[in-house]
């Protein structure tokens, strides 16, 4: 199989590719990669396939280490690939490792969106050369288990599905007079604002004002986010980000400020946000990160997320997880005793830098 580094001229054949495959991601765009462009990533386009036929596709995006002459590369969500085709699988990793070791890389990392239970991928993947990585919280760099509503029955189905409290709380919210609306670049600020409460409340980090405004502008470019805000009498009380690529949809970065809960804004919202990803042609609706342990305690503050998105009848997925290629052994060994001390480094500089 041939491999071709896509040039910026040649990308439509590779994004379409994106587009379409179940394993597509929007973290695998082009418009992803120029954002992360902004903090020191620089990206490679990999293709395969011949002129007419794409069978696997990547953007591995390429990152310095600190202090040390060498760099590291990700493939967020990546690769993509129809994983019944093991050959393309094995001329892609070959091409990721010549790109690493050009670019001096002592790994390549990837997390690919493909369930834990898809016959031979981890199998495929050993014999690839990667190895298998153990992360705690979401399960790695992405989510590892997440949930997934399925669309495609029809909206009066998927509705009906919900828990009897859940559809209640969306017609209670209209009741109150709850009105959910999808916003745009001049909302960016108001949703950041909710989404920095919600940081306070919950005590979590989120990125400085300016990494939102700079992901609007170059996913809304390519048609990939959606922004939603639910307001309150006069006051916004809620809001979320959407992704939307091909079929599906992602729900990301939900905020929502102390007043007003007993309303249930985020019920409605959540709803509003899953007709428009009908509407959108989407027949999945990916609530992103949950706790990978499901037999955790009440008291776990991610279980709080589970139920919550068990309530609209979302189906837990767990995926493959996380997987290095080592490049160089030697290096790659240095590297997972030094690892949590650089990455440590890496996320201080940032929330130093981005953190209001």
């Amino acid at each position: 199989m041939q491999v071709h580094s896509v040039a910026e001229s040649d990308r439509g054949a590779f994004h379409e590719f994106i587009r379409q495959s179940p394993y597509g991601d929007v973290l695998q765009t082009a418009a992803w990669a120029r954002l992360k462009s902004a903090s020191g990533w620089k990206a490679h386009y990999l293709r395969v396939g011949d002129e007419a036929d794409t069978v696997a596709a990547c953007v591995a995006l390429e990152r310095r280490l600190p202090r040390v002459p060498f760099t590291l590369l990700y493939c967020p969500r990546g690769p993509v690939l129809n994983w019944n085709t093991p050959d393309a699988l094995v001329a892609l990793t070959d091409a990721l490792k010549g790109l690493a070791r050009k670019r001096r890389a002592i790994l390549v990392k990837i997390d690919p969106p493909v369930p834990a239970d898809t016959p031979g991928v981890r199998e495929a993947l050993r014999r690839a050369g990667f190895r298998h990585i153990e992360s705690a919280g979401f399960g790695g760099t992405q989510p590892r288990c997440v949930m997934k509503l399925d669309l495609s029955a029809g909206l009066d189905q998927v509705f009906e599905s919900f828990k009897p409290k859940w559809r209640y709380n969306v017609r209670l919210a209209e009741r109150k007079g709850v009105v959910v609306r999808e916003g745009g670049a001049q909302d960016v600020d108001t949703f950041y604002d909710i989404l920095l409460e919600t940081a306070k409340r919950d005590r979590f980090l989120v990125r400085g004002r300016e990494y939102f405004h700079s992901m609007w502008r170059e996913l809304s470019a390519d048609r990939l986010i959606r922004v939603f805000l639910a307001e309150y009498e006069g006051q916004t009380i809620s809001g979320a980000l959407l992704y939307v690529l091909g079929k599906q949809a992602w729900y990301t970065y939900g905020a929502s400020s102390n007043e007003h809960r007993n309303v249930m804004p985020n019920h409605l919202m959540q709803w509003r946000m899953m007709q428009a990803a009908a509407e959108a042609g989407c027949a999945v609706y990916d609530f992103r990160g949950v706790s990978c342990n499901q037999e955790a305690a009440e008291d776990d503050h991610l279980q709080g997320l589970n139920r919550f998105k068990a309530g609209f009848n979302a189906q837990f997925v767990e995926y493959v997880g996380e997987y290095d290629l080592p490049v160089s052994r030697a290096m790659y060994t240095a590297w997972t005793k030094v690892a949590p001390v650089a990455l440590g480094m890496l996320k201080k500089r940032a929330a130093a830098s981005e953190i209001e």
